[in-house]
């Protein structure tokens, strides 16, 4: 087997993204194929409700509320010492609402993953589903991108293309990219791991 690349998922929610991976990672035999583990997943909130189905799925999960840190710079220290614990081959952001510095940022640069609802480069940062509205776009969706110190700017790895209807609210909008953000993002993230595998096996 491959030597084990462990993923590490961050949330501040309902997790579904992350859901859609660790099924994606058992679905598809990450482990057996590409050393790909789910290793944890970490949340600035304590009642984030990803962390119930993480932790029935047997995976070890963390709590790091950043309330409890004076300034961004030192929740993203104690943040990355968390993470770093799990020797992570990936850091995947899944609902993660929290802005991270540069310097976090750099510290995993390359293999920290985002997925954003919208087709980047439109539409960076939030209410993305009713400023496509707004904007009378025909078309939304999702992009997995590499996570860069610019928000939302990182290379692009995967989008999904959904339509707007006539009667769409940003609700409904965001429920039907929700349902492609689902398959994109774990495709997205067995690249990866693909990718790390095959450069590992012709540096042996």
């Amino acid at each position: 087997m491959t030597s084990q690349k462990n993923i590490v998922i961050l949330i501040s929610g309902g997790g579904s993204n992350m859901a859609a991976i660790v099924r994606a990672a058992q679905r598809e035999h990450w482990l057996r194929r590409f050393g790909g583990r789910i290793a944890a997943v970490i949340s600035n909130k304590a009642d984030a409700g990803g962390l119930k189905f993480a932790q029935e799925q047997g995976i070890a999960t963390g709590v790091l509320d950043h309330k409890a840190f004076p300034d961004r710079a030192s929740f993203d220290a104690a943040l990355a010492e968390l993470i770093d614990r799990y020797e992570p081959s990936l850091v995947v952001l899944a609902g993660f609402m929290r802005i991270l510095t540069p310097e976090f940022v750099a510290r995993y640069a390359g293999r920290m993953l985002n997925i954003h609802p919208s087709l980047l480069p439109a539409f960076p940062g939030l209410h993305t589903h009713q400023r496509a509205l707004d904007a009378g776009c025909q078309f939304a969706g999702a992009t997995v991108h590499i996570v860069t110190a610019d928000l939302d700017h990182g290379p692009i790895l995967a989008q999904a293309v959904v339509p707007v209807l006539p009667d769409d609210t940003a609700d409904t909008l965001a429920a039907r990219v929700l349902t492609q953000e689902h398959l994109i993002y774990p495709q997205a993230v067995a690249r990866c791991l693909a990718r790390q595998a095959s450069l590992q096996q012709e540096a042996a």
